[in-house]
């Protein structure tokens, strides 16, 4: 059994925010599905971010103008009695005021034991400050206040672009929140209507919904016919007819005609509740690469702060350089040496990878599965309602008599079929259309068919078994093969002449063939899993070119057949319908449920399929290629990015005239960051 991940915790990305009033992450209460909370957070971040860059900008101004060092560098003099104080005064505004943000962070960081990246940018402008303020009452050396206004600038515009991607990057998520309409028109018990919160509807209340109005929670249709968009929910892009006794989904759009729905769930429950939890899980739950980043963020700390200390030292000891210079070196190190691009590199990646997988019908329960998906070898699929539609469908009409025409023979075995409750007879119905009469009499066949009359003619639905005994005469050798299909034969006989037969089959997905021509493209076996006979299961492995076959497994040994491909020393996925499938899923490396529905299997699977699609299996194991590609990218420009840049602004090419200032480093930095964000925005599914 794989461990489970689906625990919270705290993403390097949300460090930002102040954790110390409000540890978001943790605290996060997976009860409110409205996705309003978690939205709204970051919009105040967001906006919070966005207020200090201003008010420091604006500062900085005055701050720049006031400084000796520019002064100089602009061979000006705009000296005058009393500006070392205003500028001390404004600088204190920028480092308290702009500066909370990542002080309030080290507070954090430090009450957690987990030093990161708040602490390097607090511990950058705190030694900036206490410096600079030190030579203003007295102390030899050179105001750094100018170095300290553009450092938090440039870190609060870096931070407020930082969360506006994270924002971005959850869009699908709050798309979601946005789709349940406010209110809804419950039906009293006079017929009449009554508008409501949707927040006040009950399991059990009927509700009318008009064309063009959004379906308030997920129900059965009891009342009229319309189509219905349920895009945004499963990716299916054509509206879905509905009619009476039809599940609906709370959130999808009513487009033609007028539907009465009795709802069925509500609040947590709810398909679209279920969706979003899952959304929540997967932006939450810890990725192994996350890990990882984690650690080298650590690391790259506490190399931060040795390096720091280092440089001060030697510059100190053996080069004879001034403080102010000592001093330059010290917190350009500490400031250029922030692995706030590492710690973004791997949360915004996860946020970008779980919205287009969301997008694209597919639903992510489990990051360190989906990250394994790009190592898969092998994949089983479940046969029954994944390769195959799952329902009885009339797949061939034999004509065994000259006096009947091949659509009478069918539109007598449809209206025998009429009040039939057997997949056989709802398949033949389906097939014949309008046209269907009543029977005048019925009579069942016990163990044999059935037999009535139908436009004043006796007819009988009969087995095989049937026509051997009353030896009727009928090309064999045609329904043999036909039967070697895996398909099930029904003979018709009209007034005591057999007329023809009737052959029903589960009918293979086109896509299917898709999905298994491209998992063979990708090197990747593929096995299939069915109760259904040797027979029937080999006919479907050879039109879909399966490399394996398990038939005549019962739902309780289909976890052993995955052990026994597991043991081949293959990483192993499992396909099945989330319901039977079950202990399957969850013994395989990676539980694919496919066609959840509005069912909603969503304790199952690692990843949850919507749709009926076996080619998103393709697709996932294709996201996950590309997701883990972009993380690595992320990771590689980081680190690197450090690795050069900590020794440049130590000032080991000092000798060469290559030198690093604080603000150049803050730049930097920050356009690593930007770098990084933009990069997780490039993934996509193409």
């Amino acid at each position: 059994m794989k461990e489970e991940s689906h625990k919270h915790h705290n993403h390097d990305h949300s460090s930002h925010d102040h954790e110390s009033n409000d540890d978001h992450h943790e605290n996060h209460n997976h009860d409110d599905h409205s996705g309003h909370s978690h939205h709204d957070h970051h919009k105040m971040m967001v906006e919070d971010f966005k207020f200090r860059f201003w008010w420091v900008l604006a500062l900085t101004i005055p701050i720049l103008a006031l400084s000796p060092m520019i002064q100089d560098f602009l061979t000006v003099d705009w000296q005058f009695t009393g500006d070392i104080w205003i500028l001390a005064a404004l600088s204190s505004v920028v480092y308290f005021f702009g500066g909370w943000p990542f002080l309030s962070g080290l507070i954090d960081e430090l009450k957690k034991k987990q030093p990161g990246m708040m602490t390097l940018i607090a511990l950058a402008i705190t030694v900036a400050y206490v410096y600079s303020t030190a030579v203003v009452f007295g102390f030899e050396g050179h105001l750094l206040y100018w170095e300290l206004a553009t450092l938090v600038g440039i870190m609060l515009l870096g931070h407020w672009v930082e969360m506006r991607s994270v924002m971005s990057a959850s869009a699908a998520l709050e798309k979601l929140a946005e789709l349940l309409p406010g209110k809804a028109n419950r039906v009293k018990d006079d017929g009449s209507t009554e508008e409501v919160p949707v927040e006040e509807l009950k399991k059990g209340d009927k509700v009318l919904i008009k064309p063009g109005e959004k379906i308030p929670a997920d129900g059965i249709v009891v009342k009229g016919e319309s189509s219905v968009n349920e895009a945004m929910l499963t990716g299916e892009s054509k509206p879905v007819t509905k009619t009476k006794d039809d599940e609906v989904i709370g959130g999808a759009v009513n487009e033609k005609g007028s539907l009465t729905i009795e709802i069925n769930k509500t609040g947590d429950d709810s398909f679209l509740s279920q969706v979003m939890d899952l959304v929540k899980k997967a932006q939450d739950s810890k990725s192994k690469t996350q890990d990882l980043a984690n650690r080298a963020a650590f690391w790259l700390t506490i190399v931060a702060i040795s390096a720091g200390a280092l440089t001060f030292i030697a510059w100190s000891l053996f080069t004879g350089q001034e403080l102010s210079f000592t001093m330059n070196r010290t917190v350009t190190v500490m400031i250029i040496a922030c692995p706030h691009a590492l710690g973004l590199a791997i949360p915004l990646v996860v946020a970008v990878s779980t919205s287009i997988a969301a997008s694209n019908g597919f639903l992510i329960r489990d990051r360190v599965a989906f990250e394994q998906a790009r190592n898969l070898q092998s994949v089983i699929f479940d046969k029954t309602g994944t390769l195959t539609e799952g329902t009885f469908t009339v797949t061939d009409i034999l004509n065994f008599n000259d006096n009947f025409s091949d659509d009478e023979i069918l539109q007598y075995a449809a209206s025998l079929e009429t009040n039939s409750e057997h997949p056989i007879g709802k398949g033949i119905l389906e097939k014949a259309g309008d046209g269907v009469k009543e029977p005048e009499e019925f009579n069942s066949l016990t163990g044999q068919g059935i037999e009535g009359k139908v436009d004043g003619k006796m007819v009988k639905v009969v087995s095989p078994g049937y026509v051997h005994e009353n030896n009727f005469d009928y090309p064999k050798e045609e329904v043999e093969e036909i039967s070697s299909q895996g398909k099930t034969v029904v003979f018709v006989v009209i007034e005591d002449e057999l007329a023809g037969a009737v052959a029903l089959g589960d009918e293979i997905r086109e896509t299917s063939r898709n999905a298994i021509k491209r998992l063979h493209e990708m090197g990747l076996e593929v096995v299939m899993l069915t109760g259904d006979n040797q027979q029937t299961a080999e006919y479907v492995a050879k039109e879909l070119d399966i490399d394996q076959v398990f038939a005549e497994v019962l739902p309780d040994q289909k976890a052993d057949k995955v052990k026994e491909v597991q043991g081949q020393g293959k990483l192993v996925a499992m396909t099945g319908d989330g319901v039977n499938d079950a202990p399957a899923l969850a013994q395989a490396d990676i539980g694919i449920a496919i066609g959840a529905g509005s069912d909603g299997a969503v304790e199952t699977g690692d990843v949850i399929l919507v749709k009926n699609n076996p080619e998103d299996v393709v697709n996932l194991i294709r996201l996950s290629k590309a997701t883990y590609s972009k993380m690595v990218q992320n990771l590689a420009w980081a680190t690197g990015y450090n690795v050069i840049a900590i020794p440049l602004a130590a000032g080991v090419l000092f000798t060469w005239g290559i030198i690093l200032s604080p603000a150049v480093g803050a730049v930097l930095m920050s356009a690593s960051t930007v770098i990084v964000a933009i990069n997780a925005r490039l993934l996509k599914l193409d």
